[in-house]
């Protein structure tokens, strides 16, 4: 089955397993970028808020530093008030623009410059906090704010060397005085770096999760353009072999009537087994012009999980010279109602098909339901996965089997269950030899429900 061997390497596996899984495109983030970027700022003015607080009670309670409380005590409010705000703005739209984040850090630089008016200015050492603000700006919004944001501190520094209230300070010593100011910065500088750091680290990191995200997007995006490419040269060739199969089929009529091969056993039985092949290749292009569009969702046929396995099975069993073939359904959700597919049965046959060439003696198909999803695992007692194919997987033209062309039918059956939001998944089978793909598709995907809410 696709000969690959060993475990599949890929970033999306879970650890300790020899599965590679393939995302469904259906799997988006329950939260935009810019919805992550506003909860780092609300998580920054949270810090902000207690660390104040803290600040303020210290200064107070300790040097006994007589400060407008009540004054301050509106300022923190505000901010609290915008943080609530802040949150349920996050949670209810879909996306946070440029200007709600330029218009958060702006309130907290407006809140910061008047509690420092409040208590000192600029000779309060804690106005260097403008640099995380700035800081923040640079990583989050685009050059025209980051600059607004530069321009609104720098005159507000500037504004605080000149109107401010000053701390009344008369009972301090001047020893004490400049010992207070040292700490005070040196609390500012860690509080700048700590907070740099961890919240730089962690808005660089939501923006590399995007950018591979768009990556995997633009990946998706010309495979599907492949995949419309291949299906517009398969119709067309289904279309040309329409005529010679016809041809082929009454050219082989004509010879069964014939006295030479009607009077011989062997030939006859060599005419009808040629007939079955033209048969079934007219079937094949039969299902390419459908899969087309061409006669597809016309006339949809109802049916269950059940007899939608059961037809595909013996469909398959009864078209491919199978010597042993295992079939299991006992775990299935038999009467859950959904639309006969050709497009699914035409993947799970690929697979069937792989895996027979690679052990016509023996291959199993087991199907199940677990938690909404139905899952096919296909095994085959063959030589398993080769080592330079891992990393190949559901990539176009990449086969083992050395025919020009090949390696498109994992490639195809990858992209038709990542359309329904499944995944899928191949192996090494642990005991003995042998290899295992694993189909799980959403049974929501295959409903009858679903088909006909996406045809209207």
């Amino acid at each position: 089955m696709f000969r690959f061997k060993d475990r599949i390497h890929d970033p999306t596996m879970t650890s300790g397993t020899a599965a590679a899984r393939i995302p469904s495109l259906l799997a988006i983030p329950a939260e935009t970028v810019g919805q992550q970027n506003m909860l780092q700022l609300i998580q920054l003015r949270w810090i902000a808020v207690i660390g104040q607080i803290i600040t303020i009670a210290f200064v107070s309670l300790v040097f006994e530093i007589r400060l407008p409380l009540l004054a301050m005590s509106a300022v923190l409010c505000v901010l609290i008030g915008l943080n609530l705000v802040s949150i349920y703005r996050s949670r209810k739209s879909v996306d946070v623009s440029n200007g709600e984040l330029m218009t958060g850090l702006m309130m907290d630089v407006a809140g910061l410059t008047v509690l420092l008016y409040l208590s000192g200015g600029s000779t309060n050492p804690f106005v260097f906090l403008y640099l995380l603000q700035v800081t923040i700006g640079a990583v989050l919004l685009q050059a025209w704010s980051t600059w607004t944001m530069v321009i609104a501190t720098s005159v507000c520094f500037i504004g605080l060397t000149r109107f401010y209230l000053p701390l009344d300070t008369h009972s301090i010593t001047a020893d004490t005085l400049f010992r207070l100011n040292t700490i005070g910065m040196l609390i500012c500088f860690a509080l700048d770096a700590g907070l740099l750091v961890v919240f730089v680290s962690r808005i660089n990191a939501i923006l590399r999760r995007r950018d591979a995200r768009l990556a995997d997007l633009r990946q998706h995006a010309a495979e599907e353009d492949h995949i419309v490419r291949m299906g517009l040269l398969a119709s067309g060739a289904a279309h040309e072999l329409g005529t010679p199969l016809a041809t082929l089929s009454v050219i082989l009529g004509d010879w069964r009537r014939m006295p030479v091969f009607r009077d011989d056993p062997e030939l006859l039985q060599e005419i009808g087994d040629m007939q079955a092949e033209v048969q079934r290749c007219k079937t094949i292009v039969t299902g390419i012009l459908m899969a087309a569009g061409e006669a597809r969702g016309e006339s949809p046929v109802a049916t269950t999980v059940a007899g939608f396995l059961d037809e595909l099975v013996e469909d398959w069993r009864g078209s491919r010279p199978v010597r042993n073939f295992e079939y299991n359904d006992e775990n299935i959700d038999a009467d859950f109602p959904i639309i006969s597919d050709s497009a699914l049965k035409q993947i799970v046959s690929t697979v069937l098909d792989n895996a027979l060439e690679s052990s016509p003696d023996w291959v199993g198909l087991t199907a199940w339901c677990s938690h909404g999803v139905l899952s096919l695992e296909i095994r085959d007692h063959g030589p398993g996965f080769k080592p330079e194919m891992l990393k190949q997987i559901g990539k176009p033209y990449q086969s083992s089997k050395g025919r020009p062309g090949g390696g498109l039918g994992l490639f195809l059956v990858v992209n038709v269950v990542r359309k329904l939001g499944g995944t899928v998944t191949a192996e090494n089978t642990f005991i003995g030899p042998g290899a295992a793909v694993t189909l799980n598709l959403p049974l929501a995907a295959l409903s009858i429900e679903r088909s006909q809410h996406g045809s209207r």
